[in-house]
């Protein structure tokens, strides 16, 4: 189980956005795009972790991974959206493929918007930017 938090301080009206990934690399490297944007990052490395950091505080965005241990991403759409401010979270699906029907799934099942692996700075601005996040 991880969650590790930002290491900016935080500001009275800093977004927070939780980045869920198994890979240390990718939190990394989502972190140091995030905390560029003057985000605070929390990660989590599973969907569990991210659901438990959820209700202690409700993000207002989440990076999440296609692919995690123990909860399957459909599944921890449905539990983050039943939760007490669970809508509010914007929620960018980060997949490595290109695969239309599961883009399509995961929107339908709660996603706001996708971003393909792998990801830089430029693609993750024009999603946070056009959401008002960043």
């Amino acid at each position: 189980m991880l969650v590790a938090t930002s290491t900016l301080p935080a500001g009275p009206s800093m977004k927070i956005c939780l980045v869920v990934d198994d890979s240390s690399v990718v939190r990394k490297v989502a972190r140091s795009i995030l905390e560029s944007f003057k985000l605070e990052v929390i990660e989590a490395d599973s969907g569990q972790t991210a659901i438990d950091a959820c209700q202690r505080e409700m993000p207002d965005a989440i990076i999440l991974d296609n692919y995690m241990p123990g909860m399957g991403t459909v599944e921890f759409l449905s539990t983050l959206r039943g939760l007490p401010d669970g809508k509010k979270a914007l929620v960018i699906y980060c997949t490595s493929e290109n695969d239309t029907a599961d883009i399509t799934r995961t929107i339908a099942a709660g996603a706001d918007d996708f971003v393909i692996k792998p990801f830089d700075r430029g693609s993750l601005k024009a999603k946070f930017a056009s959401a008002g996040t960043a």
